[in-house]
């Protein structure tokens, strides 16, 4: 299986390392496992215009149980198949698609199979996709190892190419566009975000973020992007907001200087900056009896 450039024919395929200083390049298939809101949107204004790359495309990883999650189902639930809960969360998939959108880039959405998936809820999503311009792929990588990604593969290097694939059809047209001037006041370039990829209605910077501002354009560096930090459970920066909301206050409670590696950190709503273990650790439900058979890994 060939492995093409999503960036140019002589290039090599970035994979994002999720950490705050990701200033690494390596040659791997993409996962881009987090959410447009994070992860992709700090690869394509951040990385790839210090890098000087232009993608061809974006993988979105999204999971039946995701989206029965944002559909209202509870965690302890997500794993029992649900379609209505499925239709309900679509509009989680549809804003993270149109987010891609936002940069000139058809995505591509990999859906990561679970054995409690079922041929409608799947269903559903590959004809949600398509109808949002998005191509839609079944990675069974667990179940099948490479041969379950290959289909999905293929249909990312046909849309880097700018090729219609072969199983869905359809002619794409990439021409990515960062989505604000570096050069733009920083408040400005942070109200850009909020607004349009997390769709707040309201930004509000507390008194020690404009406290940061203030030191921010002292020092001269008003001209560094913008490196958001908010909750990865909602596209809003409250967690407890499921689905696709619209039209909520954006509170910037402060702001860090990361000079070294090039970028300002906005800081939202509360959160653990850096996660911790689970209160219950998943080995203590793992287990393997006489025979060899492994239980608890889901």
């Amino acid at each position: 299986m060939e492995v093409r450039s999503l960036t140019s024919p002589k290039a090599p395929i970035p994979f994002l390392q999720r950490r705050w200083g990701f200033l690494s390049l390596t040659t791997l298939l993409p996962k881009l496992a987090s959410v447009s809101i994070l992860a992709v949107r700090k690869f394509l204004d951040i990385k790839c215009r210090y890098a000087g790359l232009s993608p061809a495309t974006v993988v979105l990883v999204a999971t039946i149980r995701a989206l029965r999650y944002q559909g209202g189902v509870k965690v302890k639930d997500v794993g029992q198949p649900n379609l209505s809960a499925v239709k309900a969360g679509m509009v989680n998939l549809e804003r993270h698609i149109d987010n891609v959108k936002l940069f000139g880039l058809t995505p591509v959405v990999a859906l990561n199979y679970f054995l409690h998936d079922t041929p409608d809820e799947i269903k559903l999503v590959e004809e949600f996709c398509a109808s949002k311009g998005a191509y839609c792929v079944v990675a069974d990588v667990w179940g099948k190892g490479g041969a379950g990604a290959e289909q999905l593969a293929t249909v990312v290097a046909n849309v880097a190419d700018g090729r219609p694939s072969t199983d869905f059809g359809r002619q794409t047209t990439n021409h990515f566009t960062p989505l604000y001037d570096w050069r733009l006041p920083v408040e400005e370039k942070i109200t850009i975000i909020a607004t349009k990829i997390y769709s707040a209605g309201t930004v509000r910077f507390t008194a020690k973020a404009k406290e940061a501002l203030a030191t921010i354009s002292k020092l001269d560096l008003q001209h560094l992007p913008i490196c958001m930090a908010k909750t990865q459970k909602s596209l809003s920066d409250n967690a407890t907001l499921r689905g696709a909301p619209r039209g909520f206050e954006a509170v910037v409670r402060e702001i860090e200087i990361a000079r070294g590696a090039g970028f300002l950190i906005p800081i939202m709503g509360d959160m653990m900056r850096m996660p911790g273990l689970p209160d219950t650790p998943a080995a203590e439900r793992i287990d393997i009896d006489a025979d060899g058979v492994i239980s608890g890994l889901f």
